[in-house]
C-alpha cells in the first residue's frame, strides 16, 4: 500500500497544492485584518507542508512565524492608518 508521506522519503518536503493555498488565504485575511479567519487557514495544512514551509522560512526570513505574521499585520494595520 502506498503511503502518501513516503514520497518524502527521498527528498526534502513539498508543500502541497492545499496547503499553499490555505497559506496564502492566511496572508490574505492577515492583509485584510481577519485573524481568525488566518488562524483558521494555518491550522489545516498538513504537517508534510509545514515543514516544507518552515524550511523555506529559514531560508528566506528566519524561524520565527510568528514574528513574520505579527509584522505583516502591523504593516498592514499601519498602511491602512495613512
Amino acid at each position: 500500500m502506498f503511503d502518501e508521506h513516503q514520497q518524502y522519503a527521498t527528498g526534502p518536503p513539498r508543500i502541497s497544492l492545499m496547503a499553499a493555498g490555505e497559506l496564502r488565504d492566511a496572508l490574505t485575511a492577515i492583509d485584510e485584518g481577519r485573524g481568525p479567519a488566518a488562524v483558521a487557514s494555518l491550522m489545516v495544512i498538513d504537517p508534510v507542508s509545514w515543514q516544507a514551509i518552515e524550511r523555506r522560512l529559514v531560508a528566506v526570513v528566519g524561524d520565527d512565524l510568528r514574528a513574520l505574521l505579527l509584522s505583516a499585520a502591523e504593516h498592514t494595520w499601519a498602511s491602512t492608518r495613512l
